[in-house]
Order: C-alpha cells, then structure tokens, then sequence
C-alpha cells in the first residue's frame, strides 16, 4: 500500500476508536445527563486489560478484548458506586481524578505496567495472515465494531430503557416519583458506557501494537466532548458523525499550520489547537444543537392514553 493510502486508513481506524469513545460518552451524557470527564481513564483501563492479558499472560485476543470489556464495565460500577449522592460538577472532578488515576497508575507500576515504557508487542488478529494489509483489516473491522455497537446503542435509545434514561436526564426526582430504580439505571448506564471506552482501548491497543500511558492524556476527552457536542447532543450518528469530524479537523489542520511560514514546531502545534478551536466554535454557532440534533420519538398511543393526566410528570419519558 502507498503513503496515502496507509494515511487513510489510519485516519479511518482513529476515527472509529474516536466514534466509539464518543458513543460512550453520548450514552453517559446525552442520554442519562451524567458528565464523566475520566473517558481517558476507561481507555487506558480497556487498553492496558487486553495488553496484559494477550502479551504478560498470552491469552488469545478474544480474552482480551472480553478482559476490557469487563476491566470497563467494573470500572465504570466502582465510579458510579463512589459517586452516588454527587451530580453535576463533582461527579465530573471525581471522574476527571479516576482518569489520572489511572494514568498514573500505569506510569509508576512498572513491575504492571512497565511504566513509561509501555507495553509493546500487543498482537493483532491473524496480523501474520495478512501482512500489509493488516492495518487496512484492522480498519475495516473496526468500523464494523463501531457499527454494531451503534445499531446497540440505537435500539436502546428506542427502547423504554432509553426513554427511562432519558427522563432520569431531564428531572430525577420526577423519574424516581413515577417509579423508575435511579441508582440502578445509573450504574448500568456507566458501566454499558465504560465497558464501550474499554472496548476501543483494546482495538486500539492491538490496532498500534503499542500502549504507554502518554498516550491517553485528558485532551482525548475534550476531543470526545467536542465530537458528541458537534455531531449532536443525545443522538447516537451525531457521535459518530462528530468523531469523524474530530478527525478530519485535526489531520487538516496539520498541514494548515504547517503551511503557515515563519512559525517554529511549538507554533505550528499550538497553531493547529487554535484552528481545531475555531472550527468546531463555528459549527456550535451555527448549529447549537449539532449537526444532527436530537430527535425524541413519541411515546406509543397506548402509553399515552393510559397516563393519568393529573401527574404531569415523565414529560421527558412520555417525549421519547
């Protein structure tokens, strides 16, 4: 394969561990109104899972990737369990601390972790078998993951267990007052959506070969934000549509900047942040709501005409 064509599907593989990430935060976020600002934390948790599990104990990937799933899910149950009387801002500063956490957790245990070093080696699937066109596979099953997970995720957003997690956004005392469990939603919410940022830890583990925990910096989370903001606030193609996007800002830019004479390697980065920063001000400008906003279905007929008006309550559930 040429230079380009490697380029492109590199572009094609990041972008779907960017829409992955971005349909679990947009589960956590747009769907239950929860902010977690640690999705750097549940990537290094699945990626550093497969990682140990494929390379320290050579089990087959499948274990891996089943590993950070798991490393995910209890992960996101230890959060949600930690945080259970908190919302808004604090439960945003103790998932923001999870993911340092995390990250140095990884950087101090060497005898774990290796440390700074990383773990290298990660073995792809049948990357033997098929040589150059390995990293071409790769992309073409990850885009395949990300759309199973996002017909998921979509028929969850259209299930009752959708709209229950969308009333619980929009008012919980209202959504507990009509008898929907509040705890139980969130922990299943957090851990289906830790479970999804540990899954594309693992595929970017053995997409690289290669894990360090440099790599998973708390700017992945503002990007992931930007691309569920962008693409469309509670809708699950706007997350992946806004990944893309992310992407296609962020390699453009770094030949815009570079194109800019007379600034130094330092300007040239801080250079690029500031166009990324630009465009994606000029895409919520003019599109608020995201380039997909948010479509709430309504409820059956038989839901409706059954609910006793005198409540006025579940607004939010009997919208969606």
């Amino acid at each position: 394969m040429s230079g380009w064509a490697n380029y492109l599907v590199f572009m094609i593989a990041t972008g779907g561990f960017y829409a992955l990430l971005a349909l679990s935060l947009n589960l956590i976020w747009g769907g239950a109104g929860m902010v977690n600002l640690g999705l750097a934390g549940f990537f290094a948790l699945g990626a550093y899972a497969s990682a140990l599990l494929t390379v320290s104990v050579g089990a087959p990937i499948i274990v891996g990737i089943i590993g950070a799933l798991l490393a995910g899910a209890v992960g996101g149950y230890i959060v949600t369990m930690s945080t259970t009387r908190l919302r808004g801002d604090y439960l945003a500063i103790v998932t923001l601390g999870f993911a340092e956490t995390i990250r140095l957790v990884a950087n101090n245990e060497i005898w774990l972790t290796r440390g700074s070093d990383g773990i290298s080696g990660i073995p792809g699937p049948l990357k033997a078998d098929l040589g150059t066109w390995f990293n071409a596979a790769c992309a073409a099953g990850t885009v395949a993951i990300v759309a199973l997970v996002w017909f998921i995720l979509r028929r969850l957003d259209l299930s009752p267990y959708g709209r229950a997690l969308r009333a619980m956004r929009e008012d919980e005392q209202v959504a507990q007052v009509a008898g929907k469990r509040i705890l139980r939603f969130k922990i299943e919410a957090f851990a289906i959506s830790a479970s999804i940022a540990g899954l594309a830890g693992a595929l970017y583990g053995h997409f690289n070969s290669y894990v360090a925990p440099d790599i998973f910096q708390p700017l992945i989370t503002v990007y992931i934000f930007l691309a569920v903001a962008a693409g469309g606030v509670g809708r699950v193609s706007g997350a992946v549509l806004g990944a893309y996007l992310v992407i296609f800002f962020l390699e453009s830019t770094r030949f815009a900047a570079t194109a800019i004479p007379g600034l130094s390697p330092v300007q040239h980065a801080a250079m690029r942040e500031m166009l990324i920063g630009l465009a994606l001000i000029l895409v919520l400008r003019w599109r608020p709501q995201g380039i997909l906003p948010e479509r709430i279905p309504p409820a059956p007929l038989g839901a409706r005409a059954s609910r006793p008006h005198s409540l006025g309550v579940m607004d939010a559930t009997t919208r969606a």
